[in-house]
């Protein structure tokens, strides 16, 4: 394939990298099968501790250098990654679609993501600030600043295999932090192509050999990295259960853990929505990436007046909805990553039936030309309660449940009535339940929207949730503190010394 020749993305690569060196290991190896037909794409080298330990001190020798250069430089080797990006822009998506599945749109898309996270890197580097306060004691100037901390350590999802990898390695560099990243073993490939696409930038600036440090594996890469007091941040995205054992490994060292985890999001349709803008959130939200994006739609919320209308409406959309191999256009839907979602996706199907769902659109395993991976199967949509044990728990796959509410006040409470809690909308023409959706009273995920759906945040706003998904926050907004360290600063520029709170201490 064309797009793997342009990335230089060949079977048998060492899947540990400092920058510009590879470094080989004999531990094993990740093994990358297409979920779009089921072939082999290549293999990567995964690492051993060995591996690990020279990745470590190559990066913490990195960041001795890397911190003294002015923020703009740093900003300024980040824009020439986003250009670099943008050459690249067509395989690497088509990368990204191949090796995980989502449709090839989506793909260019998550592309378009790491381009876009690092305009806004490059501005930041101008904008790295602090505050000035006034003191208590005259002749004393208080201000505070922000330093970088050092490693940060990045361990990511296969559904955004680049994208988030991008979030956390742009703004960590332009504040002078260096990174090991841990790819999701179910994407390797993601992660040598752009460890790739940025050597090329490195090598140009002269950056320090350890500022991006690539470490493939399994879970014990996590492991090591959690444990390790020489990474003062990790940043990690996954399941719940995952997060809290990265909280707990990264806790009891009292290091840092930024955490964006499972989503279990919910569009409330009001009687006074526009049809056709809930029709198109709700569907893209519930079957966009196949139902594998942490801010996928897996609940809809709708008034009673219009629920049989739109149920239909729902029904036939979904008719409409074109299944199979993501790198073709046409296709609004590709597969799950491999055959354990697809288990995953049955056994909730079968859950949701033994508790009492009704399936209005039936599920179930795609078979036959196109299919042969045996990883495509169909959307769809079950009339369940909120309180099903199926429904509290995120499911990664296309399965939507739908219920009805009377009032507003109910609708939040089913929106707020899970563990989870990210990204969530309502569609409503109506002012006062679209403030109140986002007042006080309203909406307890992280992100919150009136008239577009849960799914396809943009890099300026601050990314992440509340409850089981973790607290964090990444990409825009003030998200850059989280990698970098505060400290508060107090000059006395006179000959004397007086203490706060007014204290005597005389000599």
């Amino acid at each position: 394939m064309d797009f793997l020749k342009q990335l230089q993305i060949q079977s048998l690569n060492s899947g540990v990298s400092t920058g510009s060196n590879w470094i080989n290991t004999k531990v094993g190896k990740l093994e990358s099968y297409s979920p779009v037909d089921g072939k082999l794409i290549g293999s990567v080298m995964s690492a051993d501790k060995k591996a690990y330990e020279t990745a470590v001190k190559t990066a913490e020798k990195a960041f001795e250098t890397w911190r003294t250069w002015p923020a703009p430089k740093r900003g300024e080797v980040v824009r020439q990654i986003g250009n670099e990006l943008r050459k690249f822009k067509d395989p690497l998506g088509k990368l990204v679609s191949y090796e995980m599945g989502k449709s090839l749109q989506e793909g260019l898309g998550e592309v378009q993501e790491m381009i876009d996270i690092c305009d806004f890197a490059v501005g930041l580097s101008r904008q790295l600030h602090g505050l000035t306060m006034h003191s208590e004691r005259p002749g004393h100037r208080m201000y505070e600043q922000y330093h970088p901390l050092g490693i940060v350590g990045i361990i990511s999802a296969f559904n955004f295999p680049v994208a988030v990898w991008s979030w956390n390695s742009m703004l960590a560099w332009v504040c002078g932090d260096v990174s090991i990243w841990k790819p999701s073993e179910k994407t390797p490939l993601c992660g040598i192509a752009c460890q790739k696409i940025i050597q090329t930038v490195f090598k140009k600036n002269n950056v320090p050999e350890g500022v991006s440090c690539l470490v493939s594996g399994g879970r014990e890469v996590g492991e090591w990295m959690s444990n390790d007091k020489r990474v003062p941040l990790v940043s990690a995205t996954g399941s719940t259960r995952m997060g809290k054992e990265v909280a707990k490994a990264v806790g009891e060292r009292l290091g840092r853990s930024l955490l964006e985890l499972g989503g279990n999001n919910a569009i409330i349709i009001s009687k006074e929505a526009d049809l056709n803008i809930a029709m198109t959130a709700a569907t893209f939200g519930a079957v966009g990436t196949a139902g594998q994006r942490c801010t996928t739609t897996r609940r809809l919320i709708i008034h009673e007046k219009i629920y049989n209308k739109f149920k239909d409406k729902l029904v036939h959309a979904y008719k409409q909805l074109k299944i199979g191999n993501p790198l073709n256009e046409k296709n609004h839907v590709g597969p799950l990553i491999d055959k354990d979602a697809v288990t995953m996706y049955l056994n909730a199907v079968e859950k949701c039936k033994a508790e009492g769902g009704k399936f209005i659109v039936e599920g179930g395993v795609l078979k036959g030309k196109g299919f042969e991976s045996g990883c495509y199967v169909k959307p769809c949509i079950a009339e369940a309660k909120n309180s099903f044990e199926i429904v509290q728990h995120e499911t990664f796959a296309p399965i939507l449940y739908i219920m009805k509410y009377k009032t507003l006040h109910e609708a939040i409470q089913l929106q707020n009535g899970v563990p989870q809690g990210l990204s969530s909308s309502i569609i409503t023409n109506n002012l006062q339940e679209a403030e109140f959706f986002l007042s006080n009273g309203g909406s307890d995920c992280g992100i919150a929207n009136v008239n577009i759906g849960t799914s396809g945040a943009e890099i300026g706003g601050a990314f992440g949730g509340e409850k089981e998904t973790g607290g964090g926050r990444e990409s825009g907004s003030d998200a850059w503190k989280v990698y970098m360290r505060r400290q508060t600063n107090t000059i006395n520029y006179t000959d004397k010394l007086p203490l706060a709170q007014g204290i005597k201490f005389d000599l």
